[in-house]
């Protein structure tokens, strides 16, 4: 393998590696996957003067450090956390120079829920349908990270342009989701549509990459009988049996058998990677 890679050292509760997705193949039952916080992805990239869809490494809640082989530009963004290398506090969310052999350490999250480890020409495994992003639920992708596993990295831009790191928006401290309507939501009684529109939810601890589920109010059927399997979008709102709202996200399955009673505008979701268990979530309709 070429000097140009990076070691695992420490791969964390859960780091993928993750881009923007596979798209255009929902209908042969392929989820979109990609990383569940796209603009933190883009903003990293923006940094390292990277093409936007450039994979990166996505870590949840415990960071992950990693030791390059060579010498390599680095942007942590997304939840914010503390950075070292080689034990020393550097920058989270601007461009950090490390050598090679030098220990990148990737602390917890402080705030919010996933960080965004990006290198200068990208993590560069093998891509599966146009993507190198890891897929939790269909297996597409590599597996994730495990220690002592070593990632290769694409060529660096011959020039990296100078641009100031940006504000980057800090994770919600409630999850606000706008919904529209359906298109299920005629299977539900009125009492729920209400519930729904003024409710209050706190996200589950059983939340993952395929979906936000929430603890809360039950939602009530006014149609029982069961639903033949329907195709599924980023964002619908599913409601199981137990009447408690999910959330699907980017690993989320392409069909599924329970009614969908609203989908959450997409521009939203970015939040949601960001939602630790325990946070209180809104759906706010609108047309």
């Amino acid at each position: 393998m070429s000097d140009r890679a990076v070691a695992v050292v420490r791969a964390g509760a859960l780091t993928t590696v993750q881009d923007l997705g596979r798209t255009g193949y929902a209908h042969l039952g392929v989820p979109r996957s990609g990383a569940l916080d796209p603009g933190a992805v883009r903003l990293v990239n923006r940094l390292l003067g990277n093409e936007e869809g450039a994979a990166v490494l996505e870590t949840t809640l415990t960071g992950c450090a990693v030791r390059p082989r060579c010498a390599v530009t680095v942007v942590v963004g997304g939840a914010p956390c503390p950075v070292t290398v080689d034990g020393r506090p550097a920058a989270w969310g601007s461009a950090v120079r490390v050598g090679p052999g030098s220990l990148l350490e990737v602390g917890a999250a402080v705030r919010g829920l996933r960080s965004y480890v990006g290198f200068g020409g990208g993590v560069a495994v093998d891509p599966v349908l146009g993507s190198r992003s890891t897929d939790l639920l269909s297996g597409l992708g590599p597996a994730p990270l495990t220690d002592g596993e070593v990632l290769p990295l694409g060529a660096a831009a011959a020039v990296r342009g100078s641009v100031d790191a940006p504000p980057w928006p800090g994770p919600p401290d409630e999850l606000v989701l706008r919904v529209r309507p359906g298109p299920r939501d005629d299977w539900f009684t009125p009492d729920a549509l209400r519930t729904l529109a003024t409710g209050v939810w706190r996200v589950s601890s059983a939340s993952n990459r395929i979906g936000l589920r929430t603890e809360g109010p039950s939602l009530e059927r006014a149609v029982v009988r069961e639903l033949p399997s329907e195709g599924m979008v980023l964002g619908a709102v599913q409601v199981p049996p137990d009447g408690r709202p999910v959330v699907f996200l980017a690993d989320h399955p392409t069909t599924g058998g329970y009614p969908v009673v609203a989908v959450v505008r997409e521009a939203d979701l970015a939040s949601a990677a960001q939602a630790v268990p325990g946070m209180v979530v809104r759906f706010v309709p609108y047309r």
